[in-house]
């Protein structure tokens, strides 16, 4: 479509710290990360403009592959809007890269995956706490049965649609809770280091959280792989409490051939 009013497209690629936001969608009186980005937007551009996300992020999850996207009047190259935006940002938020998109490009509407990990630390000893990573992991003083964990992960529904409502948290009346989860696995990558990794079209909120939060009970022994997988069929946010926040990560976000470039 031809752009309104000379507008263009851009879409950003973004990576952020979530421990000091409180989420990645603007909220009155709250720091988040739309809030920093579209102010940056302001410093850099003078336009103030409501900038779109594809996935919303809680306070204190963390993204290495956000998109973001915005219209503008600006005749500025892509790579100078990643170069601006960066000069204005915070240091625990930034843009890996930028690029020309359709100007009616929606980077929620048109994703066509979202891939998350979960980072859990295990089996820490005594004291059951490294501060140095207490960001970036679920810290943990007990040993994970990861095998258990990947037997419970197999037995989701994988590719097909499925009501994903007993893993999410509050959600309104009416809100769609069907989706199609394209892969779940989880993984030991070092001695305490542990990663479950979901990929689909589409989450509910907290649906991450809550299915690694099922599943770390799976690996502490206190439910098995069978009755994990049949938290599925459970009421409407009976598979929690969810994990904490500081584990997770978006880690990227796909597209249709076509819908963006990003040339980082």
């Amino acid at each position: 479509m031809d752009a309104p009013e000379g507008r263009r497209g851009i879409a950003l690629l973004l990576e952020y710290d979530g421990t000091d936001f409180a989420g990645s969608q603007v909220q009155p009186g709250e720091r988040t990360v739309q809030g920093v980005l579209e102010s940056a937007l302001e410093e850099f551009t003078g336009e103030r403009e409501r900038i779109a996300f594809a996935g919303r992020t809680d306070t204190g999850v963390h993204a290495s592959g956000q998109v973001a996207a915005l219209s503008t009047r600006s005749a500025h190259s892509p790579a100078t809007f990643r170069d601006a935006l960066n000069h204005f940002l915070p240091q625990d938020v930034v843009v890996r890269a930028a690029a020309e998109v359709a100007v009616d490009f929606d980077p929620r509407r048109h994703a066509s995956k979202r891939v998350y990990r979960y980072r859990l630390e295990d089996d820490l000893g005594a004291v059951a706490r490294r501060p140095l990573r207490r960001r970036q992991a679920w810290q943990l003083g007990r040993p994970l049965d990861v095998p258990a964990m990947a037997e419970a992960l197999a037995l989701l529904p994988i590719g097909v649609e499925q009501d994903w409502a007993a893993f999410a948290g509050a959600v309104p009346e009416d809100y769609p809770t069907v989706r199609t989860m394209l892969d779940a696995r989880v993984e030991r990558c070092g001695p305490h280091d542990v990663r479950v990794t979901l990929e689909a079209g589409g989450f509910l909120p907290h649906q991450v959280r809550m299915t690694v939060g099922a599943l770390e009970r799976v690996g502490g022994g206190r439910l098995t792989p069978q009755e994990f997988a049949r938290l599925v069929d459970g009421k409407p946010g009976t598979a929690g409490p969810a994990a904490p926040p500081q584990g997770l990560t978006l880690v990227s976000v796909e597209y249709p051939a076509g819908a963006v470039q990003f040339g980082e």
